[in-house]
């Protein structure tokens, strides 16, 4: 009799309620880092209040679509693992340059369709580096993740950047709360309520925050029923040489940085990333970078908060996730579901991150547990490479001095502390070089997890 092989819990298809709750989870998760960078950009451009929401619906609309594609996947586009995607914040400064003094919205937008396609031809060429990745240098790559977002968590915690009452000791009381029952949800609370524990945290949170007045539902109101995105809405795309320099460096960061995030989900589902899924997924990246240009948003990447809740929560199935980009399209073409997601307070967001943020932190050393640190320079791989992808984060200002393009790459701690690792590990570990008979066999720990060929 003929059985049925066992489905990847990867590929598993949870209930429908649970699909609704988990994908909730992801989209609260991920929403504050999703509108950023619309906000951000389109302040320093001064743009209207109506092009500003503009900018948004878009995003949200294309952040969807992103996911999906990343999720589900068709033909040789997607990973197929458990990733959300959203606009970048290594393209931040030099899209903000680009739109006050290079061309406005429509040069950006020519760049980063540029960009997109130059990802989608390059996905190939980074699959095949995937052998560069392995456990010392993805364990370090995943613990710079987890802590370099912990300040995006302390900011939300405090009130959110620029708010008037940063800090203030009821902004941090009501984190604190969210977290203390994020814990106590994940610790007594039935096995499918704990695998919410997020989206339990943040309700409760919602919940207390209204009567104190930490929210203000009123752009609920304000807020159209239904916006949909029309390609070139802003103009044509112009296609400027500067401009798009300057984007195809961003599109080398985000590049790199989505690699280590696939990397991270493949570990925490036990869904190991090849070569092959590796290209995969970076040319999903590419075709959500091109959409995003065509339908006026920006480059596209893996985010990194919502590694840490798939390794929190050990919900692992994809669908979930694409279930959560199904919402983002939602509330891309219903603004005033948006608002009311948008009204969840950053304090109440700050408590939930810190778990998230830190889980991914610890991921990172729970790979780094498989490398054998005796008698070699293993230690020093993952002491140099820390402390340059946290020299960004601790010193915002450390590289104001150097070029643009440096700036692009070494401005990212995630970045910046990849291509140290990756470095050190090909210095240390593959350049020839005297060895200790003793260190031999250490070396082999760090190298590819498939033997070496004849001709290595």
């Amino acid at each position: 009799m003929a059985t049925t092989a066992a489905v990847h819990p990867v590929d598993e298809i949870p209930p429908v309620r649970q699909l609704a709750a988990f994908g909730l989870q992801h989209v609260l998760a991920m929403y504050a880092g999703a509108v950023a960078v619309p906000l951000i950009v389109g302040g320093a451009m001064r743009l209207s209040p109506a092009d500003l929401a503009y900018l948004i619906t878009a995003d949200l609309l294309v952040c969807g679509v992103a996911t999906l594609i990343q999720c589900v996947g068709f033909w040789r586009f997607g990973v197929r693992l458990p990733i959300m995607q959203g606009c970048t914040f290594a393209a931040v400064s030099p899209m903000v340059l680009i739109g006050t003094t290079g061309g406005g919205l429509p040069a950006i937008y020519g760049s980063v369709i540029v960009a997109g396609l130059a990802i989608v031809l390059l996905a190939p060429v980074f699959g095949r580096l995937l052998r560069f990745f392995p456990p010392l240098v993805t364990g370090t790559v995943i613990l710079i993740i987890g802590v370099s977002l912990l300040p995006v968590a302390g900011n939300w915690a405090a009130g959110g950047v620029g708010a008037k009452d940063f800090g203030a000791p009821r902004n941090l009381a009501l984190a604190a709360f969210v977290l203390l029952v994020v814990l106590g949800v994940q610790r007594f609370a039935p096995p499918f309520l704990a695998r919410v524990a997020v989206l339990t945290g943040i309700v409760v949170g919602l919940a207390v925050a209204v009567p104190f007045g930490f929210t203000d539902f009123g752009g609920v109101a304000d807020a159209d029923w239904v916006g949909i995105s029309t390609p070139f809405h802003f103009g044509a795309p112009e296609f400027r040489v500067s401009a798009i320099v300057s984007m195809l460096v961003v599109a080398l960061v985000t590049m790199t940085e989505t690699t280590g995030d696939l990397i991270a989900v493949g570990e925490l589902t036990g869904r190991e990333v090849e070569p092959r899924s590796l290209a995969d997924g970076l040319r999903a990246d590419g075709l959500s970078t091109v959409l995003g240009g065509v339908f006026n948003t920006f480059p596209y990447t893996a985010y990194a908060q919502n590694v840490g809740l798939v390794g929190m929560t050990r919900v692992r199935s994809r669908w979930v996730v694409a279930a959560a980009g199904a919402l983002l399209v939602l509330l891309g073409l219903l603004p005033k579901l948006g608002a009311v997601v948008a009204a969840v307070p950053a304090p109440v967001l700050g408590g939930a991150g810190l778990v998230m943020f830190g889980t991914v932190a610890a991921s990172g050393l729970r790979t780094l547990a498989r490398v054998d640190f005796r008698d070699n320079h293993n230690l020093t791989v993952v002491a140099v490479s820390v402390a340059v992808g946290m020299l960004p984060v601790g010193v915002p200002t450390v590289y104001a001095k150097f070029p643009d393009w440096f700036q692009t790459v070494m401005n990212s701690g995630i970045s910046a502390g990849c291509l140290t690792a990756i470095v050190l590990n090909l210095l240390f570990n593959h350049v020839p070089g005297r060895k200790s008979e003793e260190a031999v066999p250490e070396q082999r720990l760090d190298s590819p997890a498939k033997p070496a060929g004849p001709n290595s």
